[in-house]
């Protein structure tokens, strides 16, 4: 499998706060990555940094071979677009109108907005199933439209590959499941690279090829999700006691926590097999 993105000792931070720290990473194209961990191990601001929103204190960020570093902002949104945590869209400004600025990485003051923009953008709207919205203010949406608005927005931006944090976070469990199910489409159908953050191992399980576990500003482990999801992993990555059993509608591993004091099992090291 080809190299879409990768990381080469890549140190991140904020002032002299070093989060990330000589970290080495590879994500395959045209599959779904999601990065897991503690709040706080560096998940976001790794994300960031494939964005080329952070600049590397150390080491570097690649994308299909290149130094992001080095690239032009348009060259690298016309080949990866991010949807940060809980976007703010201007008041009144409509689905069709927030969707049209996936475009705007493509324009330069020579070019004008053409019958492929047009057709990028509906078919973002298309895929999205926000038609029947197109012309509703995006502040007057429920929390899943929103953020499928968001997403059709970068969509429209027609880039291979997507980078998304936490895209669930603040939806109803019915929402979150309509979103992923949206991704994990794009990625069936159309071969998009999708990079999310989630917090929900068990649907983190669900819709990933790979994942990322993060553990003190640095991999911990990364692989497919039955060798990613154990009660190892979790004791150390999430500093939690679980029992890991099977997902019953996917196969995929299904982690059940329990704090202390709140097992029904007295042996809890039996239950979780450690």
């Amino acid at each position: 499998m080809k190299t879409m993105l990768s990381a080469h000792s890549l140190s991140l931070g904020y002032g002299d706060k070093l989060i990330i720290k000589e970290l080495d990473l590879e994500i395959s194209k045209g599959e779904i990555t999601v990065f897991i961990g503690a709040n706080g191990c560096g998940k976001s601001t790794l994300l960031r940094s494939a964005a080329r929103l952070l600049k590397a204190k150390a080491g570097a960020v690649m994308l299909e071979g290149n130094d992001i570093a080095k690239m032009s902002t348009k060259e690298v949104a016309k080949k990866m677009a991010i949807l940060p945590q809980s976007p703010i869209a201007p008041e009144g400004l409509t689905v069709y109108q927030l969707v049209k600025q996936g475009r705007y990485p493509h324009h330069s003051w020579l070019k004008k907005w053409s019958k492929t923009d047009e057709l990028k953008v509906q078919g973002a709207i298309k895929a999205t199933k926000l038609e029947e919205l197109s012309d509703q203010p995006v502040d007057e949406l429920s929390g899943g439209q929103r953020q499928r608005a968001w997403i059709a927005m970068t969509l429209a931006q027609d880039t291979d590959t997507i980078l998304l944090d936490e895209p669930t976070t603040y939806l109803d469990m019915a929402h979150q499941i309509e979103i992923l199910d949206l991704l994990f489409e794009l990625n069936e159908k159309e071969k998009r690279t999708i990079i999310m953050v989630l917090h929900d191992l068990n649907l983190a399980c669900r819709y990933a090829h790979n994942l990322v576990a993060i553990k003190d500003g640095t991999v911990y482990v990364q692989g497919k999700p039955e060798q990613v999801v154990t009660c190892e992993t979790v004791r150390h990555v999430f500093n939690m006691e679980c029992h890991i059993s099977t997902d019953p509608m996917f196969g995929t591993p299904f982690c059940v926590p329990y704090g202390r004091g709140r097992c029904l099992f007295k042996d809890k090291e039996a239950v979780s097999g450690a």
